[in-house]
């Protein structure tokens, strides 16, 4: 069966005011020396990196009834991602951000998210069934329901959270089977602070995949049937901004996975694709394409996965 669609996702659909300032972002204050404004939101940016990487994305999201207006719509729509398919509604509209971004590429970003989240419970399994993915966020809470029949239609569904709402995020974890989490919240929802205790705590039956991010210090990971657990490093890049890094590399991730790779196998190629996503301004500008991420992964300086310890296999 040939689908429609690889990667269907909802979740956060941004538009980013972003300032560049001479000083890091501890010193207080700084001089400004560069604006840009630029579209992101977690997952909205992790489906335009699947279609940069030549993948076909949807979002199933809410969009405005007003399509001619709707600028997150309609610049999704540009970079390739089909929005036929998401529902609309009439208070639909991005979240806003401004981002403040140091010389070192590190970032504050300040954001009104009083807007509609989720999607519509009437979405058809039709529609769900065209893809082999379904990328969520933390703001998938608003839309349960559809993350349960993705998985029951038998969707990969990896999930992208960064803060806990309580027992509705809860939930949203244990439907998903591919957690790619940043280490400090999966630390934080945990409690454990040792990696190798983080995997096992994370890790269930119906899981696929545990991988916890952690910037320039690279990615662990566990995998299904893999009696070992993995780090992956990072790549060495000089950061210009890290805005949208992590959303390229659930893109990335999510987009192997399509083509049959392992968990192991795409965090390899989600790293490529993020490390060169820093290396310009904006959280989509960068973003590459998917001859550029294979020629970095077998570049000399390509870091290769190292065992860190056995799973614990029950």
């Amino acid at each position: 069966m040939t689908r429609a669609l690889q990667v269907l996702g909802f979740g956060a659909l941004a538009v980013d005011d972003l300032i560049y300032v001479d000083r890091p972002l501890s010193a207080g204050k700084g001089k400004v020396t560069n604006r840009t404004r630029d579209h992101g939101g977690n997952v909205a940016t992790a489906l335009v990196a699947v279609a940069r990487l030549g993948g076909r994305a949807g979002f199933i999201g809410w969009l405005s009834d007003a399509p001619s207006t709707d600028m997150g719509g309609l610049e999704l729509e540009r970079q390739g991602v089909d929005i036929s398919f998401a529902p609309r509604r009439s208070d639909a509209r991005p979240i806003r951000s401004v981002i403040t971004v140091g010389p070192d590429g590190d970032r504050f970003i300040a954001y009104d998210d009083d807007v509609p989240h989720g999607t519509s419970d009437a979405l058809s399994n039709d529609v769900l069934a065209q893809a082999q993915v379904l990328l969520i966020d933390g703001y998938a809470t608003h839309g349960e329901a559809i993350v349960a029949r993705a998985r029951a239609l038998g969707l990969a569904v990896v999930a992208d959270i960064e803060w806990t709402v309580g027992p509705a995020t809860g939930r949203l974890l244990d439907l998903s089977d591919h957690l790619v989490l940043p280490l400090a919240f999966a630390q934080a929802s945990t409690g454990e602070g040792d990696v190798t205790a983080i995997l096992n705590n994370l890790w269930s039956e119906g899981r696929s995949a545990v991988v916890l991010t952690d910037g320039d210090r690279g990615a662990f990971v566990r995998q299904k049937d893999d009696v070992v657990f993995w780090h992956v490093p990072a790549h060495p890049v000089t950061a210009v901004d890290t805005t949208g890094a992590g959303d390229c590399f659930h893109g990335a991730y999510a987009f192997s996975l399509t083509q049959g790779k392992s968990p192991v196998e795409s965090v390899l190629f989600a790293s490529a694709a993020a490390a060169i996503s820093v290396t310009g301004r904006g959280g989509r500008m960068a973003l590459p394409d998917h001859a550029t991420c294979v020629a970095w992964m077998a570049g000399e300086q390509a870091p290769a996965p190292q065992p860190i310890g056995p799973a614990a296999l029950e």
